[in-house]
Protein backbone atom coordinates (compact mmCIF):
# COMPACT_ATOMS: atom_id res chain seq x y z
CA UNK A 1 0.00 0.00 0.00
CA UNK A 2 1.54 3.36 -1.01
CA UNK A 3 2.09 6.21 1.39
CA UNK A 4 0.18 9.47 1.11
CA UNK A 5 0.21 13.03 2.38
CA UNK A 6 -2.93 14.69 3.66
CA UNK A 7 -2.52 18.48 3.55
CA UNK A 8 -5.28 20.32 5.43
CA UNK A 9 -5.13 23.86 4.09
CA UNK A 10 -7.69 25.06 6.65
CA UNK A 11 -4.85 24.84 9.19
CA UNK A 12 -2.02 26.38 7.15
CA UNK A 13 -0.64 29.70 8.49
CA UNK A 14 2.11 30.04 5.85
CA UNK A 15 4.85 29.75 8.44
CA UNK A 16 6.89 28.11 5.65
CA UNK A 17 8.47 25.65 8.05
CA UNK A 18 7.84 22.93 5.45
CA UNK A 19 9.54 24.97 2.73
CA UNK A 20 12.61 25.61 4.87
CA UNK A 21 12.81 21.99 6.07
CA UNK A 22 12.71 20.77 2.46
CA UNK A 23 15.58 23.10 1.56
CA UNK A 24 17.64 21.99 4.53
CA UNK A 25 17.13 18.25 4.16
CA UNK A 26 17.83 18.22 0.44
CA UNK A 27 20.81 20.60 0.80
CA UNK A 28 19.34 22.94 -1.80
CA UNK A 29 21.03 26.31 -2.38
CA UNK A 30 19.33 29.63 -1.74
CA UNK A 31 17.84 31.56 -4.65
CA UNK A 32 18.27 35.26 -5.29
CA UNK A 33 14.88 36.96 -5.10
CA UNK A 34 13.37 40.43 -5.34
CA UNK A 35 10.37 42.14 -3.75
CA UNK A 36 7.39 41.45 -6.02
CA UNK A 37 4.62 42.84 -3.82
CA UNK A 38 3.88 39.52 -2.16
CA UNK A 39 5.08 37.53 0.83
CA UNK A 40 5.52 34.50 -1.44
CA UNK A 41 9.19 33.88 -1.94
CA UNK A 42 10.75 32.66 -4.22
CA UNK A 43 8.49 33.25 -7.20
CA UNK A 44 8.18 29.64 -8.33
CA UNK A 45 9.37 26.07 -8.01
CA UNK A 46 12.78 25.34 -9.50
CA UNK A 47 15.56 22.76 -9.51
CA UNK A 48 16.58 24.36 -6.19
CA UNK A 49 13.10 24.67 -4.66
CA UNK A 50 11.04 21.48 -4.38
CA UNK A 51 8.40 22.90 -2.06
CA UNK A 52 6.89 26.38 -2.20
CA UNK A 53 4.18 27.97 -0.07
CA UNK A 54 2.08 29.98 -2.51
CA UNK A 55 0.19 33.07 -1.30
CA UNK A 56 -3.12 34.23 -2.81
CA UNK A 57 -5.46 37.02 -1.74
CA UNK A 58 -8.76 38.57 -2.70
CA UNK A 59 -11.13 41.19 -1.31
CA UNK A 60 -14.55 40.04 -0.07
CA UNK A 61 -16.99 42.48 1.53
CA UNK A 62 -14.26 45.03 1.98
CA UNK A 63 -12.00 42.54 3.76
CA UNK A 64 -8.85 40.90 2.46
CA UNK A 65 -8.82 37.11 2.52
CA UNK A 66 -5.59 35.13 2.25
CA UNK A 67 -5.12 31.46 1.44
CA UNK A 68 -1.91 29.47 1.33
CA UNK A 69 -0.90 26.49 -0.79
CA UNK A 70 2.21 24.44 0.12
CA UNK A 71 2.93 23.13 -3.37
CA UNK A 72 4.89 19.98 -4.13
CA UNK A 73 4.86 16.99 -6.49
CA UNK A 74 1.63 15.02 -6.10
CA UNK A 75 3.29 11.59 -6.61
CA UNK A 76 0.50 10.43 -8.92
CA UNK A 77 -0.67 6.83 -8.60
CA UNK A 78 0.00 6.53 -12.31
CA UNK A 79 2.57 9.21 -13.07
CA UNK A 80 2.29 10.82 -16.54
CA UNK A 81 5.81 12.27 -16.18
CA UNK A 82 7.18 8.73 -15.88
CA UNK A 83 5.01 7.47 -18.72
CA UNK A 84 6.50 10.12 -21.02
CA UNK A 85 10.03 9.90 -19.61
CA UNK A 86 10.20 6.13 -20.15
CA UNK A 87 9.84 6.82 -23.87
CA UNK A 88 13.14 8.73 -23.77
CA UNK A 89 15.29 6.95 -21.15
CA UNK A 90 13.62 4.04 -19.38
CA UNK A 91 13.62 4.34 -15.59
CA UNK A 92 15.20 7.79 -15.58
CA UNK A 93 12.05 8.47 -13.59
CA UNK A 94 11.22 5.72 -11.10
CA UNK A 95 8.25 4.92 -8.91
CA UNK A 96 8.86 3.06 -5.68
CA UNK A 97 6.36 0.21 -5.29
CA UNK A 98 6.39 0.32 -1.49
CA UNK A 99 5.83 4.06 -0.98
CA UNK A 100 4.52 5.26 -4.34
CA UNK A 101 7.26 7.93 -4.45
CA UNK A 102 7.94 9.21 -7.97
CA UNK A 103 11.65 10.05 -8.16
CA UNK A 104 13.66 11.81 -10.87
CA UNK A 105 17.11 10.20 -11.05
CA UNK A 106 20.38 11.62 -12.34
CA UNK A 107 19.59 9.91 -15.65
CA UNK A 108 17.04 12.63 -16.43
CA UNK A 109 20.10 14.71 -17.38
CA UNK A 110 20.21 12.55 -20.53
CA UNK A 111 16.93 14.06 -21.73
CA UNK A 112 17.26 16.86 -24.26
CA UNK A 113 15.72 20.21 -23.33
CA UNK A 114 12.80 19.45 -25.64
CA UNK A 115 12.28 16.08 -23.92
CA UNK A 116 12.44 17.73 -20.49
CA UNK A 117 9.78 20.16 -21.61
CA UNK A 118 7.58 17.24 -22.73
CA UNK A 119 7.99 15.61 -19.32
CA UNK A 120 7.10 18.88 -17.61
CA UNK A 121 4.06 19.43 -19.82
CA UNK A 122 2.83 15.89 -19.12
CA UNK A 123 2.34 16.86 -15.47
CA UNK A 124 -1.18 18.21 -14.93
CA UNK A 125 0.14 20.12 -11.91
CA UNK A 126 3.08 21.76 -13.72
CA UNK A 127 5.57 20.60 -11.08
CA UNK A 128 8.79 19.16 -12.61
CA UNK A 129 11.54 21.70 -13.23
CA UNK A 130 14.79 21.76 -15.19
CA UNK A 131 17.58 24.17 -16.05
CA UNK A 132 18.07 24.66 -19.77
CA UNK A 133 21.36 23.48 -21.17
CA UNK A 134 22.00 20.48 -18.95
CA UNK A 135 21.59 18.81 -15.61
CA UNK A 136 18.88 16.50 -14.23
CA UNK A 137 15.24 17.42 -13.70
CA UNK A 138 14.12 17.94 -10.12
CA UNK A 139 11.11 17.97 -7.81
CA UNK A 140 9.91 16.67 -4.42
CA UNK A 141 11.15 13.13 -3.72
CA UNK A 142 8.69 12.34 -0.90
CA UNK A 143 11.88 12.22 1.22
CA UNK A 144 12.15 8.57 0.20
CA UNK A 145 15.59 8.44 1.84
CA UNK A 146 14.03 9.45 5.18
CA UNK A 147 11.19 6.96 4.70
CA UNK A 148 13.76 4.17 4.27
CA UNK A 149 14.97 4.95 7.80
CA UNK A 150 11.47 5.03 9.30
CA UNK A 151 11.38 8.84 9.43
CA UNK A 152 8.64 11.24 8.32
CA UNK A 153 9.18 13.53 5.32
CA UNK A 154 11.01 16.65 6.45
CA UNK A 155 8.08 18.94 5.63
CA UNK A 156 5.67 16.88 7.73
CA UNK A 157 8.08 16.66 10.64
CA UNK A 158 8.48 20.44 10.71
CA UNK A 159 4.78 21.40 10.48
CA UNK A 160 3.57 22.97 13.78
CA UNK A 161 -0.15 23.28 12.94
CA UNK A 162 -1.25 19.83 11.77
CA UNK A 163 -1.52 20.97 8.15
CA UNK A 164 0.92 18.31 6.95
CA UNK A 165 0.06 14.66 7.63
CA UNK A 166 1.65 11.48 6.27
CA UNK A 167 1.07 7.74 6.52
CA UNK A 168 -0.49 4.71 4.89
CA UNK A 169 -2.69 5.76 1.99
CA UNK A 170 -5.93 4.28 3.33
CA UNK A 171 -5.34 5.96 6.70
CA UNK A 172 -4.74 9.35 5.07
CA UNK A 173 -7.83 8.97 2.88
CA UNK A 174 -9.91 8.16 5.95
CA UNK A 175 -8.47 11.16 7.83
CA UNK A 176 -9.08 13.42 4.82
CA UNK A 177 -12.71 12.34 4.43
CA UNK A 178 -13.38 12.74 8.15
CA UNK A 179 -11.87 16.21 8.19
CA UNK A 180 -13.76 17.17 5.01
CA UNK A 181 -17.07 16.29 6.65
CA UNK A 182 -16.18 18.51 9.60
CA UNK A 183 -15.11 21.47 7.46
CA UNK A 184 -18.12 21.30 5.12
CA UNK A 185 -20.45 22.07 8.04
CA UNK A 186 -19.22 25.64 7.97
CA UNK A 187 -17.55 25.80 4.55
CA UNK A 188 -19.83 24.19 1.94
CA UNK A 189 -17.30 24.74 -0.86
CA UNK A 190 -14.74 22.52 0.87
CA UNK A 191 -13.42 19.61 -1.18
CA UNK A 192 -10.54 17.17 -1.59
CA UNK A 193 -8.43 17.67 -4.70
CA UNK A 194 -8.10 14.63 -7.00
CA UNK A 195 -7.96 12.14 -4.08
CA UNK A 196 -8.42 9.09 -6.34
CA UNK A 197 -5.41 9.87 -8.54
CA UNK A 198 -2.62 11.19 -6.35
CA UNK A 199 -0.69 10.56 -3.14
CA UNK A 200 -0.76 14.19 -2.00
CA UNK A 201 -4.34 14.94 -0.99
CA UNK A 202 -5.24 18.57 -0.35
CA UNK A 203 -8.31 19.80 1.53
CA UNK A 204 -9.42 23.26 0.40
CA UNK A 205 -12.29 25.39 1.67
CA UNK A 206 -12.50 27.72 -1.36
CA UNK A 207 -12.45 27.33 -5.15
CA UNK A 208 -9.19 25.49 -5.96
CA UNK A 209 -8.28 28.14 -8.54
CA UNK A 210 -8.13 30.71 -5.73
CA UNK A 211 -5.23 28.78 -4.23
CA UNK A 212 -3.23 28.14 -7.41
CA UNK A 213 -3.77 27.78 -11.14
CA UNK A 214 -2.60 24.16 -11.00
CA UNK A 215 -4.08 23.19 -7.64
CA UNK A 216 -6.37 20.63 -9.26
CA UNK A 217 -6.00 18.62 -12.48
CA UNK A 218 -8.63 19.46 -15.05
CA UNK A 219 -7.57 17.52 -18.11
CA UNK A 220 -9.99 17.04 -21.01
CA UNK A 221 -10.44 13.30 -20.70
CA UNK A 222 -12.94 11.05 -22.50
CA UNK A 223 -16.32 10.96 -20.78
CA UNK A 224 -16.05 10.91 -16.99
CA UNK A 225 -12.76 8.99 -17.03
CA UNK A 226 -10.31 9.84 -14.25
CA UNK A 227 -6.63 10.45 -15.00
CA UNK A 228 -5.82 7.08 -13.45
CA UNK A 229 -8.25 5.31 -15.79
CA UNK A 230 -7.04 7.29 -18.79
CA UNK A 231 -3.37 6.40 -18.33
CA UNK A 232 -4.17 2.76 -17.57
CA UNK A 233 -6.68 2.18 -20.38
CA UNK A 234 -5.63 4.62 -23.09
CA UNK A 235 -2.19 6.17 -22.64
CA UNK A 236 -0.20 3.05 -21.78
CA UNK A 237 -1.63 0.85 -24.55
CA UNK A 238 -1.04 3.58 -27.15
CA UNK A 239 2.57 4.13 -26.06
CA UNK A 240 3.24 0.38 -26.16
CA UNK A 241 2.44 0.45 -29.88
CA UNK A 242 4.84 3.30 -30.58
Amino acid sequence: MPKSFFIDLTKCTACRGCQVACKQWNKLPAEKTVQRGTHQNPADLSVHTYKLVRFSEKVEGGKVKFVFFPEQCRHCLIAPCKEVGDGFVENAITQDEKTGAVVFTAATAEFSDDQKQEVQEACPYNVPRYAKGGGPMAKCTMCFDRLAEGMLPACVKSCPTGTMNFGEREDMLALAKKRLAEVKKGKPKAQLLNPDDINVIYLVEEDPKFYHEYAVAEADLPGSMTRKQFFAKVFRPVRSLA
